[in-house]
């Protein structure tokens, strides 16, 4: 647990086209110091002892544990870590930082030797509690992870795959009031959103800082803990020894988990938020509101895919047409051209501004705010495109997506695919896997175009 820490701050993405960032929210944290009493152990009893329980998650085999600092996954999870473990989930311990800024004046550890101890220790603590665990440690600055808050997206996307569905997804509280942990909640917020991971969050400062009523408004559970899991947990904690005990006699090497702080974390049931505030994932609308053409429309490559994707269209005239991801309006225009009737939506409010202006005038066009697939419009069409925006949706939502455009087209109706073939950084899709989902109904495929760059398939209706 890193004790000093400047607020955080968004950042952007590191990202190939669609180049895209990440919206994060600043964050006031509550004024609290590690060495100055908090709220006594005794005093979170009642509050803790009246929670409902809750079980190891049952259907999934992976268990991903995510802590700002080396100690943090041991505090808030070490008990559900050893639970997995003996349960045979697959367990994987990754951290943010080294934990290097716990002890900014020992005269005795310098940041980095501080940071090797520290991953030390949580290898060593690891072992305890689940033997064979993977850990990683990804070396951001302690203190400042917000700023790469993004980064963090990105890794946690990538370890969890497209198999989110499979996965306990276990960060801290996006409420915990440190900054990196508070980060670090809301990277897991959001890769869990992208996947279909099942999110569980735990509180580490809080139980310093707060009083029962800071839980309030959120769904909380305790997990009660075999005798071996808290001793596990107990052996592990002691693991961080640096974190516990002095690194020497000397000042600036003090104690920074004493007692006091410590008996927040020997209980024998460990506690989670499990309904916390809903994630909107605001990427893409960040992107429209900063860069009214973010992809380039009037590029050579944007419109030779565009006059492709309109020459293979079958029909030349469509009745109805429901464009899905309509982002500037740009494919809306050309679409409108075909169509006596064009709904053209996008989950963004700042992308639906621009397409509004961008074909104002246009008869028969109508422009949206849908976040698809949750909102999807009613109505039966005889043309849906679906065009660089299905690898932004997890893999649930891709599958609910050709559901309801299977049951969206008219009998006759056609149903327009283009993809970028690339994989997006920060999301577990990419184009293949977007076009391999529609393909796998059975539709007809009645165009079919390959290029090193995107895909483009158009489909009849499913049998």
């Amino acid at each position: 647990m890193a004790r000093r820490a400047r607020p955080g701050r968004p950042g952007p993405v590191a990202a190939r086209r669609p180049g895209v960032e990440l919206v994060t929210d600043e964050v006031t944290a509550p004024q609290f110091r590690h060495d100055r009493p908090g709220t006594p152990a005794a005093d979170w009893s009642s509050t803790v002892g009246s929670l409902p329980t809750t079980a190891l998650p049952q259907g999934r085999s992976r268990l991903v544990v995510v802590g700002a600092h080396p100690d943090d996954e041991t505090l808030g999870a070490g008990g559900l870590v050893h639970t997995a473990a003996s349960a045979g989930l697959r367990v994987e311990v990754v951290t943010a930082t080294a934990g290097e800024g716990s002890h900014p004046s020992s005269p005795t550890h310098p940041p980095g030797r501080l940071a090797e101890v520290r991953r030390a220790e949580l290898r060593r603590a690891t072992s305890l509690l689940a033997p064979g665990a993977e850990v990683a440690c990804l070396d951001l600055p302690d203190g400042d992870v917000a700023a790469h808050e993004e980064e963090l997206v990105a890794v946690l996307v990538e370890m969890i795959g497209t198999d989110g569905a499979d996965v306990v997804l276990c960060a801290p509280w996006r409420r915990d009031g440190h900054p990196d942990h508070e980060a670090v909640g809301r990277a897991a917020a959001t890769a869990a959103h992208r996947t279909d991971a099942q999110l569980l969050e735990y509180p580490v400062w809080l139980w310093h800082w707060g009083r029962p009523d800071d839980l309030s408004g959120s769904d909380v559970v305790r997990l009660p803990l075999a005798p071996a899991a808290v001793a596990a947990k107990r052996a592990a904690v002691a693991a961080h020894a640096s974190q516990v005990r002095p690194l020497s006699s000397a000042p600036g090497d003090e104690v920074l988990l004493g007692p006091d702080l410590l008996a927040h974390f020997g209980r024998e049931v460990e506690v989670f938020v499990t309904g916390g505030p809903g994630t909107e994932d605001d990427t893409l609308d960040r992107v429209h509101r900063e860069r009214p053409d973010p992809w380039d429309v009037g590029s050579f490559y944007e419109r030779r895919k565009r006059a492709l994707t309109l020459a293979a269209l079958p029909r030349e005239h469509y009745a109805s047409a429901l464009e899905v991801g309509c982002s500037v309006g740009e494919l809306a225009v050309d679409l409108a051209t075909r169509c006596d009737r064009l709904l053209a939506v996008d989950s963004s409010p700042a992308a639906v501004d621009l397409a509004r202006g961008r074909t104002a005038g246009i008869e028969g066009l109508e422009v949206r705010r849908a976040r698809v697939p949750d909102e999807w419009p009613e109505g039966r069409h005889d043309l849906v495109s679906v065009s660089e925006v299905g690898y932004f949706l997890s893999p649930h939502g891709l599958a609910e997506l050709v559901r309801l455009c299977r049951d969206s087209l008219t009998d006759d109706g056609h149903l327009l695919l283009c993809h970028w073939r690339h994989q997006p950084v920060g999301w577990p899709l990419a184009g293949p896997a977007v076009h391999d989902a529609f393909l796998a109904t059975g539709a007809p495929v009645l165009v079919e175009h390959h290029e090193p760059d995107f895909l483009l398939h158009v489909l009849g209706r499913p049998s």
